[in-house]
């Protein structure tokens, strides 16, 4: 609550708010206040000046503001009414938050006249009355209502009130003449606090007394907070509630005044919904500055163990730096004295610069608490009017504050280390060339989580150093676990800090972290970060390693042959982990040939039919049956063959270390092969008769269940 006190202070006299009114600008000030600063224009119609009821100001007539009661100069900090002088020949004062003022010229009243007037009786205000805002200093003429043109703040009055009767001690009686004592209850009917003489002599219990109800002060004070809110009438027209909202205008309305007045034509909705409304908006402003004022307290502790780092550091360092000159001849003092002077420099700055940055912060976080607290109690008012009023001019604030704790505010400005290291190995007639030199490891690289990323099964890692760090590094070394809980090893050595890393198993979970090193040595581990990569395999065929004579097409994803031979080509991912399955459809078969499906090594032959060699396990099928082939040994005749429109599947499983083959959604023949153990690739051979389109990223046929083979081969 101390930190609200400030927004409850008038600008001028620097008091609490006492009836206060809200310039156009959306600021506050007390009317007392408001009228001490007016000042007499020449010329009611320059351009450079507005008028209340200009542009942006709504056209109230409130009640007679400027028959106002009369304030002391203890109230408000300034002497009684009077009438109003021009600022060229008026002396500039200051208020007690130094804001320049103009006090007002008292009239001399008759000789025979020697009391004050009495409230009401003041003197209307003159024509072309100018009164420039104290914190924005935006200046504007008043029209013929004068102060009377400004509404009310009725919200930041109750709030004034609640926040002086929280700081109250102790309530005292309100009818002891001299040294009011502590009061002992309240009348709720009459609305007194009584001390207990006061109470036997003033409310006795008997007559129509005897029925009011007497409660404790606390009680008391409760219940005046939470008594019922006086419903707000249109100033204009005072027997009508305020029962809309003028949208355009931005200001409460009546009935009357849409069907008379110049709201007629203007969008308007319900006080109440407009109050809900606007509420939710400064509460939901009011969460992301209280995240921001959460951050910027835990950015204090972070700079103050800042500040204590740095003097351990600090005293360490110059520590270690007399030992070794203490070490050194005579001829070494004059240089010391020459070094220490620059660790002390550096010292001082470091510190300078954090204690700036924290003076500041703290300022500003003050600021922010401060709003915060203020903002939270006008959300507890009840008058929808009064809040509607300035709830608009507090979310600003509350955005713009917001904002000035963007990116970049809650950043230290400088860090605790001392990158210097004295180097004491020179020889003598080289004392006088003695300098700090950098003898430190590199800092833990931080890695760039917003651009890490995994696509199929290829991983890239980003990283740079601290923002603060000035160590040289002469380059990074990245390490990734096998993905499956293994120990690390080294992927990439280099000077680059963007590294992609292919060739990964799919559906598998790495680590990976990297380290910086320079000629003094190797660096801490950056943290750790998992990356899963897909699950699914989706690849194409590989352009780089297929045979010349191979066609592609529909993105590498069709190919054909433009030879009568059979040649290979092989998919651009390889697999050796983890259950994978793809299809292929046949677009032309002409002339009965024998296309061949299956895996190979990356090594395999590309001129001869898939199979052939011992690098390849494949099915190789014509127009009425297929076999099975590895290393020329064919095996298997299953009847059953292909033609245009066909669709061939694999199934390559390594949890079991089979592979298996489907024709039209059907297993060919029994399980294919056993025992596959390694690195495979997707692969086939055609020749011109044959065009095939490849579908990769599909899901395991519903047939399958990962399980045993049975005896007989088949899947179960």
């Amino acid at each position: 609550m101390d930190e609200m006190e400030e927004e409850l202070k008038c600008p001028v006299c620097g008091s609490f708010y006492r009836e206060p009114i809200i310039l156009p600008c959306s600021h506050n000030i007390c009317l007392a206040c408001a009228r001490n600063i007016l000042v007499q224009t020449p010329d009611a119609e320059s351009p450079q000046s507005s008028r209340a009821s200009g542009s942006g100001v709504s056209d109230y007539d409130y009640l007679d503001l400027d028959k106002m009661s009369l304030y002391s100069e203890a109230d408000s900090g300034y002497g009684s009414y009077g009438g109003f002088v021009s600022a060229p020949t008026t002396p500039c004062q200051k208020s007690p938050n130094g804001v320049r003022v103009f006090p007002p010229t008292v009239p001399q009243p008759p000789p025979q006249q020697h009391l004050l007037p009495q409230p009401g009786s003041l003197p209307p205000i003159p024509r072309n009355s100018c009164i420039t805002c104290p914190q924005c200093h935006r200046s504007l003429i008043l029209d013929d209502r004068g102060l009377r043109g400004f509404p009310k703040n009725r919200v930041l009055e109750g709030v004034v009130d609640r926040y002086q009767q929280s700081k109250a001690a102790a309530l005292k009686c309100q009818l002891c003449e001299k040294s009011p004592k502590e009061a002992t209850v309240m009348c709720e009917q009459c609305d007194v606090f009584y001390c207990d003489p006061c109470r036997l002599r003033c409310h006795p219990p008997r007559g129509p007394l005897a029925k009011h109800r007497l409660v404790p002060p606390a009680q008391g004070r409760i219940s005046r907070r939470t008594s019922p809110r006086k419903i707000s009438t249109c100033t204009e027209h005072e027997l009508e509630n305020l029962s809309m909202y003028c949208v355009q205008c931005k200001m409460p309305v009546c009935y009357q005044c849409l069907e008379e007045g110049k709201h007629g034509t203007h969008e308007v909705k319900a006080l109440g919904a407009m109050w809900k409304l606007h509420k939710g908006q400064l509460s939901q402003a009011l969460n992301g500055l209280s995240d921001r004022a959460t951050e910027a307290k835990e950015f204090l502790v972070q700079l103050r163990n800042t500040v204590q780092h740095i003097q351990e550091n600090g005293v360490e360092f110059e520590a270690c730096l007399v030992a070794q000159c203490d070490a050194l001849i005579d001829a070494l003092n004059r240089r010391k004295a020459q070094l220490l002077s620059r660790v002390n420099k550096e010292h001082e700055h470091k510190l300078k610069v954090v204690r700036d940055q924290i003076s500041h912060c703290t300022v500003k976080l003050r600021q922010t608490t401060g709003l915060m607290e203020y903002c939270l109690e006008v959300i507890k008012e009840n008058d929808p009017s009064g809040f509607l009023q300035i709830s608009d001019a507090l979310i600003r604030r509350v955005h713009m504050t917001e904002s000035q704790w963007g990116k970049g505010t809650l950043t230290p400005r400088m860090t605790s280390d001392f990158d210097l290291t004295l180097d004491s190995g020179p020889l003598l007639q080289t004392i006088h060339q003695l300098d700090f030199v950098q003898m430190k490891v590199p800092a833990a690289p931080m890695l760039q989580l917003e651009e890490c990323c995994t696509q199929n099964n290829s991983a890239t890692l980003s990283w740079k150093q601290p923002p603060l760090s000035t160590i040289t590094v002469e380059g990074y070394i990245l390490e990734l676990d096998d993905g499956n809980g293994g120990p690390f090893r080294e992927v990439y050595v280099g000077i680059e800090t963007i590294c992609t890393v292919d060739g990964l198993h799919f559906n598998s979970t790495y680590k990976s972290r990297v380290k910086a090193f320079n000629a003094s040595g190797v660096g801490q581990y950056s943290k750790t970060l998992i990356m899963q990569t897909s699950e699914i395999a989706w690849f194409t065929f590989d352009t780089a390693s297929a045979h010349p004579d191979i066609i592609f097409s529909n993105d590498n994803l069709t190919v054909t042959c433009n030879s009568y031979d059979d040649r290979v080509v092989m998919g651009n991912s390889a697999f050796s982990r983890g259950v994978h399955y793809w299809e292929m459809t046949v677009d032309r078969y002409d002339n009965h040939p024998d296309p061949a499906f299956g895996v190979a090594r990356g090594d395999v032959l590309k001129d001869v039919m898939l199979g052939k060699d011992d690098k390849a396990w494949a099915m190789y099928v014509d127009n009425n049956r297929s076999w099975f082939m590895h290393n020329n040994s064919h095996t298997n005749r299953t009847d059953g063959g292909i033609g245009k429109g066909a669709t061939i599947g694999v199934l390559l499983d390594f949890t079991r270390r089979i592979i298996i083959f489907l024709i039209n959604d059907e297993q060919q023949g029994p399980v294919a092969f056993e025992g596959l153990e390694g690195v495979y690739y997707p692969a086939i051979s055609l020749n011109r008769n044959v065009q095939v389109t490849l579908h990769t990223g599909l899901p395991i046929p519903d047939f399958y269940t990962p399980g045993e083979a049975d005896p007989t081969g088949s899947v179960c």
